[in-house]
């Protein structure tokens, strides 16, 4: 039997000093991920204060010029369209003016052109035809 202990105290042994390698293999995994976690985190912390941060500024300032170009020009669009549609009244009142100017000086000179021409028609009715006995 004494035998058989010394075989087992020795795997058991053997497994203690394999279970202690393992767990301070994985201690030395675990700080290892760390250490990389770490770095990984300072280098995407350095490549977007140097990188990331300028252009987000940039990109601001363009937005920031494009939102004022957008106010100007809707500010411009604004004021045209004013123009163009006042513009249009004013012509559209002329024409409504100039149209009833002409009819009010021009009725006159249609009337007496109407009048004329009847009285002619007439005249020349009477004199070109002759007259008709009746009996």
């Amino acid at each position: 039997m004494t035998a058989e202990l010394g075989t087992t105290n020795l795997m058991l042994g053997i497994m203690a000093a394999v279970s202690v390698l393992e767990a301070i293999l994985l201690i030395g995994a675990g700080i290892a991920g760390f250490m990389l976690y770490r770095r990984l985190s300072d280098l995407l912390s350095a490549l977007e204060s140097r990188h990331v941060a300028p252009a987000m500024s940039r990109v601001n300032a363009i937005l920031d010029d494009l939102k004022g170009v957008t106010a100007t020009v809707k500010e411009e669009t604004h004021r045209v369209d004013y123009a163009i549609r006042s513009t249009m009244e004013r012509v559209d009142d002329t024409a409504d003016r100039v149209r009833s100017n002409m009819r009010a000086k021009t009725s006159r000179v249609i009337g007496f052109v109407r009048g004329l021409r009847v009285a002619l028609e007439t005249f020349l009715r009477t004199t070109g035809e002759p007259q008709a006995r009746r009996s």
